[in-house]
């Protein structure tokens, strides 16, 4: 979600902008944030098919949340593993 904050994406360009992510993971995803109603998914019938993916109003203030979170998230990483319990 923090991903298309910046307005509309195709599959790919959300694909190589999250490191790690699988195709099916991705996919997976995609389809329950858009039966959430957290994101539009707009199919164009082309050859290769072209699919935009665009943030609801919900989805966008979500993303700002999610957003927040990550950032402090960084920013403190290094003190609540210091915290964390050592097994």
């Amino acid at each position: 979600m923090v991903v298309l904050r910046d307005g509309t994406k195709r599959f790919s360009e959300i694909r190589n902008a999250i490191d790690g992510v699988s195709e099916r993971m991705l996919t997976q995803t995609l389809q329950n944030l858009e039966q959430d109603g957290m994101l539009i998914r707009k199919s164009y019938h082309t050859v290769p098919p072209h699919v935009d993916y665009t943030l609801t109003p919900y989805g966008e203030q979500a993303a700002e949340k999610i957003y927040h979170l990550v950032d402090w998230l960084e920013e403190n990483l290094e003190a609540i593993l210091a915290e964390s319990p050592k097994e």
